[in-house]
């Protein structure tokens, strides 16, 4: 395989048309390796990923350019692994171990094979970090830059955690981080100077989801699990929605990094807000019988509640219901 990205006789990058789609898949599958959970990988009209007690669970998300990311803000790499790692989230958030992704590519027939092949690094080197591999995908020529990855996982054994099983009395808890991919987003979009705000904003272009935490919190026997994607308020909404309780957040209880209040003074920012509404950390929240079961790494936030009337809100703050909005709506405006 021809490793260079560039036309010898015109000395301009070569592009996904000239190299072909086969060429495209190629350079993502060499030279990787496949977890020993990889029976049939890339290279057959289906991979074949081993299950160790017969359920898979399954995932499926897309991004789209210029709605989930952006080329002038994050490096292909980065992208590559922001798109596996939301992916990941999922399965960690039912208690799984992931064992294997599937990626569909779909670009401008212009697109520079250097984008591509980022892409593909990012993605490697997310799934690598997620304990799995890339088993398979498919490049097509679309109008715009779209990923669109399916993620498998293996329970190994464990009941998968619903959103369905929080109970009043229990405690709710989260690991990983909270704030910070928002934080970096207002930054992005406010176009202010981001001297020492790296942190915030590299959380933004590349989460860092805790994917053994999923697995822990499901051999601790936690009700009820999710991913949170779109808002530690909005997904918790869907725990209370499926389980018919009430959950209540203590906001005393919520660590706000340093990181995350700097931010918030530069742009004048409630940083509460961005940890009880901020999407893309893909951190895991859910719901634990009692404190004394709560694994190590995970923060105790508050507490499920009976859930009342059903007219008032599933979710509140201090025993009290948030005011604004309470994360973020794939079909809402920006």
């Amino acid at each position: 395989m021809d490793d260079t990205v560039t036309d010898s006789s015109t000395g301009s990058e070569r592009t996904v048309a000239q190299v072909g789609e086969f060429d495209v898949i190629a350079r993502a599958v060499a030279d990787r390796v496949q977890p020993p959970s990889t029976i049939v990988g890339p290279g057959d009209d289906a991979a074949v990923v081993a299950a160790s007690d017969g359920r898979i669970a399954a995932s499926t998300d897309m991004l789209v350019h210029g709605r989930h990311f952006r080329l002038d803000w994050s490096s292909p790499i980065q992208i590559g692994r922001k798109s596996i790692a939301q992916n990941g989230a999922d399965i960690a958030a039912m208690g799984a171990q992931c064992s294997g992704f599937l990626v569909s590519l779909g670009c401008p027939a212009d697109t520079p094979v250097s984008v591509t092949d980022g892409l593909n690094e990012g993605m490697w080197l997310e799934a690598v970090a997620a304990g799995s591999a890339i088993v398979g995908g498919d490049v097509v020529q679309s109008p715009e830059l779209v990923i669109s990855i399916t993620a498998l996982g293996d329970l190994q054994g464990r009941a998968p955690v619903l959103r369905s099983g929080a109970r009043a009395g229990d405690v709710i808890a989260y690991a990983g981080r909270l704030g910070w991919s928002a934080a970096g987003l207002a930054l992005l979009l406010g176009d202010r100077d981001r001297t020492g705000h790296d942190a915030v904003v590299d959380a933004h272009r590349v989460p860092v989801p805790p994917y053994r935490a999923g697995i822990d919190a499901a051999e601790a026997g936690a009700t009820s699990l999710t991913d949170v994607s779109d808002g530690l308020l909005a997904d918790l909404g869907h725990i209370a929605d499926a389980s018919g309780v009430l959950l209540d957040v203590d906001p005393d209880l919520l660590d706000i990094p340093v990181e995350v209040r700097s931010a918030a003074t530069l742009m004048g920012h409630d940083p509460l807000d961005w940890v009880l509404t901020g999407g893309e950390d893909h951190a895991l929240v859910g719901t634990f019988p009692d404190t004394a079961g709560v694994p190590r790494g995970w923060t105790v936030i508050g507490r499920v509640q009976h859930g009342g009337d059903g007219q008032s809100p599933r979710v509140t703050v201090g025993g009290r219901p948030h005011s604004g909005r309470s994360g973020w709506s794939s079909f809402e405006g920006e």
